[in-house]
Protein backbone atom coordinates (compact mmCIF):
# COMPACT_ATOMS: atom_id res chain seq x y z
CA UNK A 1 0.00 0.00 0.00
CA UNK A 2 1.36 3.35 -1.13
CA UNK A 3 1.95 6.33 1.61
CA UNK A 4 1.94 10.43 0.35
CA UNK A 5 3.49 13.17 2.13
CA UNK A 6 3.17 16.49 0.68
CA UNK A 7 5.49 19.61 1.04
CA UNK A 8 3.06 23.01 0.75
CA UNK A 9 4.70 26.27 0.56
CA UNK A 10 8.57 26.10 0.19
CA UNK A 11 9.41 29.14 -0.52
CA UNK A 12 11.96 28.48 -3.66
CA UNK A 13 10.46 28.49 -7.22
CA UNK A 14 8.95 24.95 -8.70
CA UNK A 15 11.61 25.12 -11.58
CA UNK A 16 14.99 25.05 -8.89
CA UNK A 17 12.82 21.94 -7.29
CA UNK A 18 11.97 19.86 -10.35
CA UNK A 19 15.89 19.61 -10.49
CA UNK A 20 16.02 17.32 -7.36
CA UNK A 21 12.29 15.57 -8.04
CA UNK A 22 13.36 14.38 -11.48
CA UNK A 23 17.06 13.28 -9.79
CA UNK A 24 15.45 10.74 -7.54
CA UNK A 25 11.76 10.14 -8.88
CA UNK A 26 11.72 6.29 -9.46
CA UNK A 27 14.69 5.37 -6.98
CA UNK A 28 15.20 3.39 -3.38
CA UNK A 29 14.29 5.30 -0.97
CA UNK A 30 17.82 4.80 0.92
CA UNK A 31 19.90 5.40 -2.08
CA UNK A 32 17.43 8.71 -2.65
CA UNK A 33 17.93 9.83 1.23
CA UNK A 34 22.17 9.02 0.52
CA UNK A 35 21.66 11.19 -2.48
CA UNK A 36 19.75 14.07 -0.76
CA UNK A 37 22.01 14.15 1.86
CA UNK A 38 25.46 15.05 -0.10
CA UNK A 39 23.39 17.16 -2.80
CA UNK A 40 24.55 20.72 -2.53
CA UNK A 41 21.35 22.31 -3.54
CA UNK A 42 19.39 24.22 -1.18
CA UNK A 43 16.23 22.11 -1.83
CA UNK A 44 17.38 19.10 -0.78
CA UNK A 45 16.97 19.51 3.00
CA UNK A 46 13.24 19.74 2.60
CA UNK A 47 12.84 16.80 0.24
CA UNK A 48 14.87 14.82 2.55
CA UNK A 49 12.24 15.20 5.29
CA UNK A 50 9.49 14.77 3.04
CA UNK A 51 11.25 11.21 1.69
CA UNK A 52 11.40 10.72 5.54
CA UNK A 53 7.83 11.57 6.56
CA UNK A 54 6.71 9.43 4.03
CA UNK A 55 8.67 6.42 5.17
CA UNK A 56 7.24 6.85 8.56
CA UNK A 57 3.72 7.23 7.03
CA UNK A 58 4.20 4.42 4.99
CA UNK A 59 5.46 2.20 8.21
CA UNK A 60 1.75 3.27 10.35
CA UNK A 61 0.17 1.93 7.66
CA UNK A 62 1.86 -1.36 6.67
CA UNK A 63 2.46 -2.46 10.32
CA UNK A 64 5.09 -5.16 10.38
CA UNK A 65 6.30 -5.47 6.76
CA UNK A 66 10.01 -4.52 5.69
CA UNK A 67 10.94 -1.05 4.44
CA UNK A 68 14.09 -2.25 2.57
CA UNK A 69 11.46 -2.59 -0.81
CA UNK A 70 10.71 1.35 -0.64
CA UNK A 71 10.45 3.14 -3.95
CA UNK A 72 9.45 7.00 -4.89
CA UNK A 73 6.88 6.04 -6.94
CA UNK A 74 5.82 9.63 -7.88
CA UNK A 75 6.81 12.42 -7.26
CA UNK A 76 5.57 15.87 -8.51
CA UNK A 77 6.09 19.54 -8.01
CA UNK A 78 3.06 22.15 -8.38
CA UNK A 79 3.94 26.08 -7.86
CA UNK A 80 2.33 27.47 -4.72
CA UNK A 81 1.75 31.35 -4.19
CA UNK A 82 3.69 34.30 -5.93
CA UNK A 83 4.69 36.91 -3.39
CA UNK A 84 4.72 39.72 -5.76
CA UNK A 85 7.21 42.89 -4.49
CA UNK A 86 8.71 45.91 -6.44
CA UNK A 87 12.16 46.51 -6.55
CA UNK A 88 13.32 50.43 -7.43
CA UNK A 89 14.00 50.67 -10.98
CA UNK A 90 15.88 53.65 -12.70
CA UNK A 91 14.24 56.72 -13.66
CA UNK A 92 11.66 56.46 -10.62
CA UNK A 93 10.21 52.78 -12.32
CA UNK A 94 10.25 49.87 -10.22
CA UNK A 95 10.59 46.52 -11.52
CA UNK A 96 7.99 43.63 -10.07
CA UNK A 97 9.86 40.80 -8.52
CA UNK A 98 7.57 37.37 -7.93
CA UNK A 99 9.09 35.54 -5.08
CA UNK A 100 7.51 32.34 -6.35
CA UNK A 101 7.13 28.88 -4.09
CA UNK A 102 5.92 25.42 -4.80
CA UNK A 103 3.79 22.52 -3.14
CA UNK A 104 5.45 19.10 -3.33
CA UNK A 105 3.90 15.88 -3.16
CA UNK A 106 5.61 12.54 -3.33
CA UNK A 107 4.48 9.04 -3.15
CA UNK A 108 6.10 5.57 -1.97
CA UNK A 109 4.85 2.23 -2.38
CA UNK A 110 6.76 -1.27 -2.75
CA UNK A 111 8.73 -2.00 -5.80
CA UNK A 112 7.08 -4.12 -8.13
CA UNK A 113 8.25 -7.80 -7.25
CA UNK A 114 7.03 -7.42 -3.78
CA UNK A 115 3.61 -5.79 -4.94
CA UNK A 116 2.92 -8.57 -7.37
CA UNK A 117 3.76 -11.45 -4.37
CA UNK A 118 0.99 -9.37 -2.55
CA UNK A 119 -1.36 -9.09 -5.18
CA UNK A 120 -1.64 -13.23 -5.35
CA UNK A 121 -2.24 -13.00 -1.19
CA UNK A 122 -5.27 -10.74 -1.48
CA UNK A 123 -6.29 -12.84 -4.75
CA UNK A 124 -6.37 -15.73 -3.29
CA UNK A 125 -8.13 -14.34 0.08
CA UNK A 126 -10.90 -12.91 -2.15
CA UNK A 127 -11.16 -15.99 -4.35
CA UNK A 128 -12.08 -18.44 -1.11
CA UNK A 129 -15.24 -15.96 -0.05
CA UNK A 130 -16.24 -15.96 -4.09
CA UNK A 131 -16.49 -19.76 -4.23
CA UNK A 132 -19.43 -19.84 -1.33
CA UNK A 133 -20.94 -17.32 -3.52
CA UNK A 134 -20.96 -19.61 -6.06
CA UNK A 135 -22.57 -22.64 -4.22
CA UNK A 136 -25.11 -20.32 -2.33
CA UNK A 137 -26.10 -18.86 -5.85
CA UNK A 138 -26.27 -22.72 -7.36
CA UNK A 139 -28.73 -23.81 -4.79
CA UNK A 140 -30.86 -20.34 -5.24
CA UNK A 141 -31.90 -21.46 -8.67
CA UNK A 142 -32.93 -24.74 -7.78
CA UNK A 143 -35.63 -23.26 -5.30
CA UNK A 144 -37.09 -20.89 -7.89
CA UNK A 145 -37.66 -23.31 -10.85
CA UNK A 146 -39.40 -25.37 -8.47
CA UNK A 147 -41.92 -22.04 -7.70
CA UNK A 148 -42.10 -21.35 -11.19
CA UNK A 149 -43.33 -24.95 -12.20
CA UNK A 150 -46.08 -24.92 -9.10
CA UNK A 151 -47.06 -21.21 -10.03
CA UNK A 152 -47.64 -22.94 -14.18
CA UNK A 153 -49.64 -25.76 -12.48
CA UNK A 154 -51.74 -23.53 -10.92
CA UNK A 155 -52.50 -21.53 -14.09
CA UNK A 156 -53.34 -24.42 -15.95
CA UNK A 157 -55.80 -25.69 -13.47
CA UNK A 158 -57.32 -22.48 -13.58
Amino acid sequence: MEAVAKLRNYPTSPRKMRLLADLIRGQRVDLVLAELEHNPKHPAVPLRKLVLSAIVNWKQANEGEDESGLVVKTIYVDGGRTLKRMRPAPQGRGYRVRKRSNHVTLVVDVAGEDKKAAKKVKAAAKAAPVEEVKEASAKAPAKKKAAAKKSTKESKKA
